[in-house]
């Protein structure tokens, strides 16, 4: 229960040998038989753990040299002069071996 003067809230106190509910204001209810305080723990859904992070990069047509699986996933870097092509990467959905192309 909340104080109707300030709005704190009321916890239960010992006046003359009777149990009020009390405000650090002053204000108390001596009406209350047996004040209790209650506290109700709501489940939480359940946390879905995942075994491994998804894989951010697109997913094409490449056949891994170590595995010779036909799927990879790719990404291309910037790895030599600014003239000159970028890098691509390749990750085997499968083994996760990575390799590069130079193109």
């Amino acid at each position: 229960m909340f104080c109707p003067k300030c709005g704190s809230i009321l916890v239960p106190k010992t006046e003359n040998n009777k149990r009020v509910l009390a405000c650090k204001c002053g204000y108390s209810i001596n009406s209350v038989k047996d004040p209790t305080i209650k506290e109700e723990v709501k489940q939480k859904d359940e946390i879905e753990l995942i075994e491994k992070e998804p894989e951010p990069h697109p997913l094409i047509e490449a056949e891994c040299p170590k595995c010779k699986h036909k799927k990879a996933y790719f990404w291309t870097v910037q790895t030599r002069a600014s003239d000159e092509p970028e890098t691509k990467f390749f990750k085997c959905e499968k083994c996760e071996n990575v390799w590069r192309d130079y193109d």
